[in-house]
């Protein structure tokens, strides 16, 4: 009988400020730990790059971890509190700031629309002018979420009945391959990344990823992990499967343009055809099925759908604004 061995856990990464500091210390540091201090949260940018890389670092112990870090770390009630406040600080600024108000079916009607003259797009930046190496940073940033697609949803499931359940796994059956390994959405998105001549192992890049990067991914991880916010997770998936499907189209334009690569450009080829199943899947199913048990939840979907949207703008932000400016969009080379 032969096994296969895990891939090796990522390193921790270089802490950006005292926060993130004090998080990557203890999970370093051997054997019991003190409870960490709280000073500094209320007072931090909620979206910084310190704050948000010691929430990513406390989140990835729920995923792979990090080398020389025992898997006990994962819920070691001395990280607890400092994770609490990171997160409640967090949430309190994406309600401040998202405009609230909608029904679900509004949130997710607008984003049907795309905005006049694309300005703020980066897909169709990428896909009219874009380099091979805005495509390489781009996709080096997506690699935080794209090596664990659809990991973080996953945490859902348990938390939902009948039709929306049922609807949420057939989703996340296509995303897990079908049940085969090398059709997995993860393992698509290494492919790209290996045409791109980028690195492909898990973590590679979170030194390289600025805070905007990392706000993107620790929502999704954020809304998945606690159950009260099971609706605005599928606010968070209803956003993303409702427009996959025109940005992957003109992602997959890009990497054809750039000559970036067969797998580059099949990876978004995929999601064109999927996520467009997929977003009517998610609209009558999912969402459908959610608010016809718990009608409740209606404002906490469109939450979800409206934080998402918020960081991603942001996201965009940085890129264009870094593009537009000549300079990378990175932290760091990758």
């Amino acid at each position: 009988m032969t096994t296969t061995a895990l891939p090796p856990a990522p390193a921790l990464p270089t802490a950006r400020g005292p926060l993130s500091a004090r998080v990557l210390t203890a999970l370093a540091a051997p054997g019991p730990l003190a409870v960490l201090d709280t000073a500094g949260v209320a007072a931090a940018d909620p979206y910084g790059e310190d704050p948000q890389l010691a929430l990513y670092a406390l989140y990835e112990l729920h995923y792979r971890g990090f080398a020389g870090v025992p898997d006990e770390r994962e819920w070691e009630p001395a990280l607890m509190p400092l994770r609490r406040a990171l997160e409640d600080r967090f949430l309190a600024a994406l309600r401040a700031d998202v405009p609230g108000g909608g029904s679900a079916a509004e949130v997710l009607g607008a984003l049907l629309v795309e905005p006049a003259g694309h300005s703020g797009s980066v897909a169709y930046h990428l896909e009219h002018e874009g380099t091979k190496e805005q495509l390489r940073e781009y996709a080096a940033l997506r690699s935080l979420y794209h090596l664990k697609e659809a990991d973080p949803h996953q945490w859902v499931i348990p938390r939902l009945t009948g039709r929306a359940k049922a609807g949420m796994v057939a989703i996340e059956y296509d995303e897990y391959g079908a049940g085969r390994a090398e059709h997995m959405h993860a393992r698509l998105f290494a492919d790209l990344m290996t045409d791109l001549g980028l690195e492909t192992r898990y973590g590679h890049y979170v030194d390289a990823a600025p805070a905007p990067a990392l706000a993107v991914v620790n929502l999704m991880t954020l809304l998945g992990l606690r159950r009260a916010l099971r609706g605005a997770l599928v606010g968070h998936f209803a956003c993303v499967e409702v427009t996959s499907s025109p940005g992957s189209r003109r992602l997959a334009a890009a990497m054809r343009r750039t000559g970036a690569g067969p797998a580059a450009e099949h990876f978004y080829a995929e999601h064109v055809e999927a996520d467009a199943v997929h977003e009517q899947v998610v609209r009558r199913e999912v969402i459908g099925g959610l608010l016809a048990e718990e009608p409740g939840l209606e404002a906490d979907v469109a939450f979800g759908a409206e934080a998402t949207t918020l960081l991603e703008d942001h996201l965009s932000t940085h890129l264009l604004t870094a593009w537009r400016a000549g300079r990378p969009a990175l932290r760091q080379p990758g």
